[in-house]
């Protein structure tokens, strides 16, 4: 099955969905959204690896930004970062360079490596889009933390390119569906900036229909 440029999702909306599908569906499916230091950091840094008129080489490395990608099959489309392409002896050709290239895509994170599995979810989306719009395999990529500024590999396991189609599926379901799901309120809420308009400590209200039928059983 493929999907047509209307049924296409944001590829970052993976990380998103990864972290609370509340989250998600409050942004992509119900357009909401609000700034807080955290959001605001992350464009910032952003701004500087988005600037698509960049391209640099350095040595058998030549560098990207902003490159759009996209998978029909996935139904999905976004950007990465910075993409390198390494001179290798499996790897593939590009117009008006001599000799095989292996891409390498590297996505930038604010903060620092954590437990989530996010940020590693989208950068092997961005590895599935390239793939299937070069005809080649991507074995491994990068994430880069500002905070510690180092860059972390991450390799694209069979087990981390099966969640990333998933998780993919699932999104596409939600949107369809125009469902917000109910989620239990965590340690993460409190860094959220949709936390007002979440309000997650509602959720553990009952809904009127349980509360009533409880008073009518009351003797």
């Amino acid at each position: 099955m493929a999907y047509n440029e209307d049924e296409s999702l944001l590829l970052s909306g993976l990380q998103h969905f990864a972290f609370c599908r509340r989250q998600w569906a409050l942004i992509h499916v119900e357009d909401q959204w609000a700034e807080n230091f955290r959001t605001t950091d992350g464009e910032l840094m952003h701004a500087n690896a988005h600037n698509a008129a960049f391209s640099e080489s350095r040595g058998d490395t030549l560098i990207q930004r902003a490159v759009r990608v996209h998978s029909a099959e996935m139904g999905v489309s976004g950007a990465c970062d910075v993409l390198e392409f390494r001179r290798a002896k499996d790897g593939i050709t590009l117009a008006g360079r001599e000799g095989l290239w292996q891409p390498y895509p590297i996505e930038y994170k604010r903060g620092r490596p954590g437990t989530t599995e996010g940020d590693a979810l989208q950068l092997c989306g961005q590895a599935l889009c390239l793939e299937e719009m070069l005809c080649c395999e991507i074995p491994c990529g990068a994430l880069y933390y500002g905070e510690i500024r180092r860059r972390e590999q991450v390799d694209f396991t069979p087990e981390l390119r099966a969640r990333v189609k998933e998780l993919i599926e699932q999104m596409h379901d939600c949107y369809r569906r125009g469902y917000t799901p109910k989620v239990k309120p965590h340690k993460g809420c409190s860094a959220c900036s949709l936390q007002e308009i979440c309000l997650p400590k509602m959720l553990r209200a009952k809904p009127v229909s349980q509360y009533l039928e409880e008073m009518m059983r009351e003797p």
